[in-house]
């Protein structure tokens, strides 16, 4: 069912089963009891640890995300609110921990968590509930299943986890600490520190450091922002946070590294100058170490594409109409599996370009890709039988599904790789079937 989602990317099954026998068949797999969503996503993280198996550590970078549901008519399919509870809005909550090379390449998704939120909860305020009962257990959950899968698929390989502002609370930071893994979070507020001159102010502390090193950053335009090479200046220092559960006013003195990295002199008025505050276990002793936690929580935002892919992109998972959480829940692993495929052979062929195509494409999808090309060549093109590199590869690829490079001017995205991908799965399953074909005579 996951193969033949890669061929034709959709969220509703309907559009994915084009024949009614596998159509029947795959509902009658989702809507099954015996089939447990668990199991699943366990299948899916267990494959992504092995694919991490031959690499020293891995950025994990772990993130919530919701999918907006149709939810019927009176609610009856088990979905809860999402969004403000104002809004209206219904679907179902998960937390997704995503496996990264050292050199940025997606891997696979190593955990998935979900839930739906059944009630407003009371007013009262957050800390007075036990973690067990908030959503922050969801977190601390999805980073154990992390652990857990790398611990038993790719024990030699270290998860280094990586976690936005929404990641400084003091049970994300102790529950990362004791679990024996390098972290990075970017801190969301200036902390008070412990310093041997007394209590401090994060920035403070960090201001009064010689910066340890600066680099160039290319800034696309934005929004609100201008276009332009920015001066990035790094500091360090080594700080002692007081981690505090204010329910039971216990104190956990957590001694980290606090990496600052921030625009100098090239802000343009009227803007603010960018920066980050990364907390991080890894030993920073010099620029090149603190370059490399910059550059891991760099890769974060990987997630950030995968989330795009998976929910409203290629996949469109939310257009699900499915009848029950259950269901939605199996299908959606599926689809997630998909995208980060898609994301992942995108970046192959960005960060390495020169690679050969079957580093990620099987012999027949190869086949299948160089003949479709020579269908729709320029006169002038030459499509060699040699195999192609994955960055020629899955430019073809793209090109298959629409792309001409003329509109962004940028590489192939996933929309143009996920429509190109349907048509080479396709040619890939008929050289797949006339191979064994020719084996059974």
């Amino acid at each position: 069912m996951a193969a033949t989602a890669l061929t034709r990317p959709a969220g509703r099954v309907s559009d994915v089963f084009v024949n009614e026998a596998e159509r029947e068949g795959a509902y009658d797999w989702l809507e099954n009891a015996s089939v447990d969503g668990d199991a699943v996503i366990a299948a899916m993280g267990a494959a992504c640890a092995r694919r991490c198996a031959e690499h020293r550590y891995v950025f994990v970078a772990v993130d919530g995300t919701s999918l907006t549901l149709e939810d019927g008519t009176g609610g009856t399919k088990g979905f809860g609110a999402v969004g403000t509870y104002e809004a209206g809005a219904r679907g179902l909550k998960a937390i997704d921990a995503l496996a990264i090379s050292p050199n940025g390449v997606p891997l696979g998704c190593c955990a998935l968590r979900w839930w739906a939120r059944t009630r407003k909860p009371k007013k009262r305020p957050s800390y007075e509930r036990p973690t067990r009962e908030k959503e922050t257990q969801h977190w601390l959950d999805a980073i154990d299943d992390a652990n857990e899968r790398l611990a038993t698929h790719a024990p030699s390989t270290r998860a280094w986890f990586q976690l936005d502002r929404e990641g400084d609370s003091w049970n994300r930071l102790e529950h990362l600490a004791q679990s024996g893994r390098l972290f990075t979070v970017r801190s969301n507020r200036n902390r008070r520190v412990c310093t041997p001159r007394g209590r401090s102010f994060l920035r403070d502390v960090l201001m009064r450091q010689r910066p340890c090193g600066s680099y160039l950053l290319e800034v696309p335009a934005g929004a609100h922002r201008a276009e332009r090479l920015a001066r990035m200046t790094i500091r360090t220092t080594v700080v002692t946070l007081e981690l505090c559960d204010k329910k039971t006013h216990r104190r956990w003195p957590r001694a980290v590294t606090a990496v600052w990295v921030r625009e100098s002199g090239t802000t343009p008025r009227g803007e603010k100058p960018i920066e980050w505050l990364l907390l991080t276990n890894y030993v920073v002793d010099g620029a090149d170490a603190a370059r490399l936690v910059v550059f891991g929580y760099a890769q974060r935002w990987r997630i950030e594409d995968f989330h795009k892919t998976w929910k409203s992109g290629v996949c469109d998972v939310e257009s699900t109409q499915l009848r029950a959480r259950s269901h939605v829940i199996k299908w959606a692993t599926l689809l997630a599996a998909v995208a980060a495929r898609i994301e992942r052979l995108k970046h192959l062929a960005r960060e390495t370009p020169d690679a050969p195509a079957s580093v990620e494409l099987s012999d027949a999808e190869i086949q299948a890709t160089i003949l479709l090309k020579r269908r729709q060549k320029k006169r002038t093109e030459v499509v060699p039988d040699s195999m192609p590199t994955i960055a020629q590869a899955t430019l073809w690829i793209a090109q298959l599904g629409g792309y001409t490079g003329k509109s962004s001017g940028g590489p192939p995205g996933s929309i143009t790789i996920g429509r190109g991908l349907e048509d080479v799965r396709i040619a890939a399953a008929v050289i797949e079937a006339l191979a064994d074909g020719r084996k059974k005579r």
